[in-house]
């Protein structure tokens, strides 16, 4: 077996470094094995070492010092040693061991060390990487590094190894590659260019490469190196050497920066303050004090009897229930907020500290927790921004807890159309067009003042993510005090990728505030309007009149760390103390339990930490196993024949693509520039979401979930289509899954063969007609009617009250049942059908009817072709709920007398005798 240097056609293959790195020290230990052995050369062992050299400058460990000990035994003959060396090393990166045992890296005896190193880490500080950027030459690199070793303490609650890089453009490649770098040390004049980029790692510079610093000088060059740190790793703690005067530094600069340090001073103080911060970020205030609560003896004369696990541990009969919970959940449970713990409605200790550090990680101003899911946050923001009578732009396909906002706020939607994808039974998002126009609609109808929201969910239930700036930008032209509202429930852990960042709402929220309040964005706004024709409407904001105000709702529990229905409500809110503070408090009142679950508290504050260190590669591993599936689906000529991956072109329609890019890997060219596709796209996917198309099978997504992946194989996804279903990689997805699951798609490839191989003619023919349905008769899907002009604010303009008809509902008197095929004799016949409920079916999983929607044959004619077994709101065998002509007639006249309103109480016997008098 011969191994040469990587080609080219393998670089591509990788998503990122890291997996190039981990795949060139395995080719380097298959080819020392065969070099030991006499089956390879030493210039095919060489050329891998020279790739090893030039990735190896962005880690410490093995780091180039032990590649060049490796070439060293390379050139003495050394074979069998060198053999053994590598295959070590490889060992140690694999286990991870370096992190407990750098002493023998290159102990070729130590060969049984790592398989101690799982027990031996629990018991050694975390260990974690500090970048040092300076112009150093190797005797004052080795200098720097035995000064850190000696100041080092074995008390010290981290440790930590020093890497050295000389350029900023060789820092940034370090940030991107090495997820161990915790901190970087920045050192006044270093240069910009570096020369590694272009060569085996150019594949995976794309981001760097297209850097400009422009005129920036080389004595400006480490604030410009802070700035770019913060953009791409704004967990990594930042501190700056340099020999400027205090005087003489700018406020950017020392707002760029953690600490700013002088290189005459010593390295003492350096060093405490990277352990320090370190330790900050591993704080964990919440779980901490439930921790030290459980621990303590204590005494119960209060609610629960589940507290010390007393009412489980005596019991003769659930004592299983504590044998698998274990103690120290009962330990941990109680109503107490005192005593070192605190209270989520009113926090002012442990928890208070928690959400602070939560609004630091996620980039928001406040975070609050929430113990009963994003169903309740989204209700909390909706009620505590939204007065009866506002108008709330929606799209229509969101979660159903939107809409039951709605109806508690008493708002007015609008409710945008998302484009449909017919062939594949999806909705996925609502062109910034459409909202545009929505909102001219409203300004002409005299409307735009009471437009109080836009409600978008990103990303979609199928990844389709939304360009958040370029949406805020252009609506914040049209209405400069817009209130958004992004429900992020599928996209809390994007924060910790710098590609999938820049769409997500406190990065934008942070970063339209700085803009806006620039000199040089005045300018430009000023030239802008000046330039304008007569009647032509702007396309920038107005600096003088645009407020950001900016809610992120997260359910950390499907994408992070965190106990099922933790949530986290995200608020980068410039009127939020002046305005929304109040009411805040009171939404959140509302919808919070006096009881919030401990356990999920303490699991949000400590998942927050987990991401404050690890995110950036927990995150890169779920993108690249999202892409890994994508490319065995797509490459598998046994899966190929029966499934298809529903690609970026298909899920995204050409005029939301300026990219042009429809795929994400093709196999001649490797991974696509993803970064072009996510700066430039009105609309991306999300790569860690994958669609599977069965339709070539004959079964729908629904029974493909259920029958063949849960019931025989234990497989749990995500949701599904007609002809689809929807994986998710996220944090917690190893190799080892993905490789089951291409196990069990490939077992069921082999069943769906032998049954075909087993068809009668008959069998055939019905089994086509199956294929038919899922892939070409397709029912049309339907958008959002109207509401019925009983529930219109104003005729001709977007908007209806869903309170009013929400609530008309509530006597039965007022409502009938009518089924399917009887509505559409009805229709034809010139009857006017309104819906007097919400009408969901799974899936697709968003409301097709709405109190108060004009029902229309689409509507029904969908109701009749979709085949599922669970559609909330309609009762087969009695039909759809609608309204009377009466209760229509009767609204009517109260929306004329009165404006848009609940509907009245009953009258009682006494007032109806009074308005009889009256006539009389």
């Amino acid at each position: 077996m011969s191994t040469a240097r990587i080609p080219d056609t393998q670089l591509r293959q990788h998503y990122n470094a890291a997996r190039l790195r981990s795949h060139a020290w395995d080719q380097l230990k298959l080819a020392t094995m065969d070099l030991d052995e006499g089956r390879s050369t030493p210039q095919e062992v060489e050329a891998i070492l020279r790739d090893l050299h030039t990735i190896e400058l962005y880690w410490a460990f093995p780091g180039r010092d032990t590649v060049r000990q490796l070439n060293h035994m390379l050139r003495a003959r050394e074979y069998h040693s060198l053999h053994l060396t590598v295959s070590h090393v490889v060992r140690m990166l694999s286990s991870g061991a370096f992190r407990s045992d750098q002493a023998a890296i290159l102990d070729p005896q130590a060969s049984n060390k790592e398989l101690l190193a799982e027990e031996e880490e629990k018991q050694r500080p975390n260990y974690f990487e500090v970048l040092f950027v300076d112009d150093l030459d190797e005797e004052e690199e080795a200098a720097l590094k035995h000064k850190l070793q000696k100041i080092r303490d074995k008390s010290d609650a981290f440790v930590y190894d020093a890497l050295v890089v000389r350029t900023v453009q060789d820092a940034l490649i370090a940030l991107l590659f090495n997820h161990n770098i915790q901190a970087v040390v920045v050192r006044f004049g270093i240069p910009f260019a570096g020369k590694n980029h272009k060569g085996i790692l150019r594949e995976f510079t794309r981001a760097i490469d297209a850097l400009d610093p422009g005129t920036i000088g080389r004595a400006n060059m480490g604030p410009y190196l802070g700035r770019m740190c913060r953009w791409f790793r704004p967990e990594v703690d930042r501190y700056y050497v340099t020999d400027t005067p205090v005087d003489g530094l700018e406020d950017a600069t020392l707002a760029t920066f953690r600490r700013i340090y002088y290189r005459t001073e010593d390295l003492t103080d350096l060093h405490l303050t990277l352990l320090r911060g370190t330790q900050e970020k591993y704080e964990t205030p919440f779980f901490t004090a439930l921790k030290d609560y459980s621990r303590r003896p204590m005494g119960v004369f209060h609610a629960m009897p589940i507290s010390r696990g007393n009412s489980v541990f005596k019991s003769r009969w659930i004592q299983d229930f504590g044998e698998f919970y274990g103690r120290n959940l009962f330990l941990a449970e109680t109503s107490a907020t005192t005593g070192g713990l605190d209270s989520l409605l009113q926090p002012t200790g442990p928890l208070k500290k928690a959400q602070e550090l939560a609004a630091r990680a996620f980039g928001s101003q406040q975070t609050f927790f929430a113990t009963n899911g994003t169903s309740s946050s989204n209700k909390i923001v909706v009620q505590a921004l939204v007065e009866p009578g506002d108008i709330v732009l929606i799209d229509r396909d969101c979660h159903k807890s939107h809409h039951y906002g709605m109806v508690l706020s008493g708002a007015n939607p609008v409710y945008l159309h998302s484009y449909p994808l017919e062939k594949y039974s999806m909705y996925d998002a609502v062109p910034l067009n459409h909202s545009r126009e929505q909102l001219f609609k409203l300004k002409k109808g005299g409307r735009l003042d009471k437009v109080k929201m836009l409600l978008l969910t990103n990303s979609t239930f199928d990844g389709v993510v939304y360009n958040v700036e370029r949406v805020m930008e252009e609506v914040l032209v049209i209405k400069p005090d817009i209130v958004f509202l992004w429900d992020e429930a599928w996209w809390a852990f994007a924060r910790f990728s710098y590609v999938l960042r820049q769409r997500t709402a406190m990065h934008v929220a942070a970063k339209l505030a700085r803009k806006y309040r620039t000199p040089e964005y005045r300018a430009a706004f000023k030239e802008h309007i000046n330039g304008l024709k007569k009647g032509e409407e702007p396309r920038m904001p107005d600096p003088d009149k645009v407020r950001i105000r900016v809610y992120a709702t997260q359910s950390t529990h499907k994408t992070l760390t965190s106990l099922r229905q933790g949530s986290m409500i995200h608020i980068w809110d410039e009127d939020f103390a002046k305005k929304s503070e109040a009411s805040f408090h009171e939404a959140y009142m509302t919808h919070t339990s006096t009881s919030a679950n401990y356990q999920i508290l303490a699991s949000m504050d400590v998942g927050r930490r987990q991401v404050e260190f690890e995110g950036f590669e927990l995150v890169e591993k779920a993108i690249e196993l999202g892409l890994l599936l994508r490319r065995t689906v797509r490459e598998h000529p046994k899966l190929k024949r029966w499934f298809d991956i529903i690609t970026i072109g298909e899920l995204v329609p050409t005029e939301f693509r300026q990219s042009g890019l429809d795929s994400y890997y093709r196999r001649d060219q490797g991974w696509n520039e993803i970064e072009k596709a996510w700066a430039e796209d009105e609309f991306a996917v999300d790569p860690t979401k994958i669609n599977l198309f069965t339709g070539k099978t004959g079964i729908d997504g629904d029974t493909f979930k259920n029958k063949f992946l849960m019931d025989k194989h234990n497989i749990q996804i995500n949701k599904t289509s007609r002809n689809s279903v929807l994986f998710m990689t996220n944090i917690g997805t190893t190799r080892g899954s993905l490789a089951y699951l291409t196990k069990v798609l490939l077992q069921i490839a082999d069943e769906l063969e032998a049954r075909n191989a087993g068809f009668e003619h008959d069998d055939k023919l019905a089994h086509l007609a199956r294929i038919r349905a899922l892939t070409e008769e397709i029912p049309p899907l339907p958008d959002f009617s109207s509401f019925h002009r009983s529930f219109q604010g104003q005729p001709g303009v977007p908007g209806g009250d869903l309170r009013a008809a929400y609530f008309l509902s509530y006597k039965e008197e007022r409502c009938r049942h009518v089924k399917l095929e009887e509505a559409l004799k009805e229709m034809a016949k010139g009857g006017e059908l309104v819906s007097a409920s919400f009408v969901i079916p799974y899936p697709p999983g968003f409301p097709v009817l709405v109190p108060g929607q004009v029902i229309n044959k689409e509507i029904i004619d969908f109701l009749i072709a979709i085949d599922v077994k669970e559609i909330h709101g309609y009762r087969p065998e009695l039909g759809l709920r609608v309204f009377t002509d009466a209760a229509l007639g009767r609204q009517k006249t109260t929306t004329a007398l009165g404006g848009m309103r609940p509907p009245a109480m009953p009258a009682t016997k006494a007032s109806n005798n009074t308005k009889k008098a009256k006539r009389s």
